[in-house]
């Protein structure tokens, strides 16, 4: 597998303050391939990100992250991507894990890689998120049927293929719920692999509130009872 092959696609909302180390780190690890989607953001965070050296698309109004995800997933799949990583913009993800999430897609053995941070026994995942999280494995077995210990992780790689195949059409953050249903319908093979999510003052106030992680377990079960 060559790094040339792969794409990093990353969704960005007012990430001024990150986006370049993010970029930069991704440089520093090899990995050139990168489309930053900017989803209207208020600061300069599409400056920062041509100024890096990545791809920079943006689109004119906020409309969500599954949103902002599509668009840099469809660039990367023009682009010729044969692996399609999605990555976070706020530092929390590290770039000398792709390779590892890599492994089993590049193997054959798998289609998709999903990060778990619940894998790795020094997890240090805030007590409230680690709750919900873990509830939120539940209704992922209950609805899909699909056991993972860690059921919303923004870190995964795609073969070209599977990245094809994931119709991602929620536009906002249930979007990770809903690869996990497309994984499930789409018949895809998926492997867990242990990842590091480094919480900082920074990206634990830029991430979900608790009670939107709940709204988006009763918009999956509305979603599955319309189905």
């Amino acid at each position: 597998m060559k790094k040339s092959d792969v794409w990093i696609s990353i969704a960005a909302y007012n990430e001024g303050k990150s986006i370049s180390n993010v970029i930069k780190d991704l440089h520093k690890n090899g990995y050139m391939n990168i489309v930053v989607v900017d989803d209207g953001s208020k600061d300069a965070t599409f400056e920062f990100i041509s100024k890096a050296g990545a791809a920079a698309l943006k689109h004119i109004i906020n409309r969500g992250q599954g949103a902002a995800l599509r668009t840099g997933i469809n660039y990367s799949l023009l682009q010729g991507a044969k692996y399609v990583v999605t990555f976070d913009a706020d530092g929390q993800h590290h770039a000398e894990e792709i390779e590892s999430l890599l492994r089993p897609v590049v193997s054959g053995k798998y289609d998709v890689a999903l990060g778990s941070r619940f894998l790795k026994k020094d997890s240090n995942t805030p007590l409230l998120r680690r709750v919900i999280l873990k509830i939120g494995i539940i209704v992922v077995w209950f609805l899909y049927g699909i056991k993972l210990s860690d059921s919303h992780n923004g870190f995964r790689v795609f073969s070209r293929e599977a990245a094809k195949k994931i119709s991602i059409t929620s536009d906002r953050m249930e979007h990770a719920s809903q690869i996990v249903e497309e994984i499930h319908n789409k018949k895809l093979r998926y492997k867990e692999v242990p990842v590091t999510i480094t919480y900082s003052d920074y990206s634990v106030a830029k991430g979900q509130s608790s009670w939107n992680s709940v709204r988006i377990g009763f918009r999956m079960l509305f979603r599955k009872l319309l189905h």
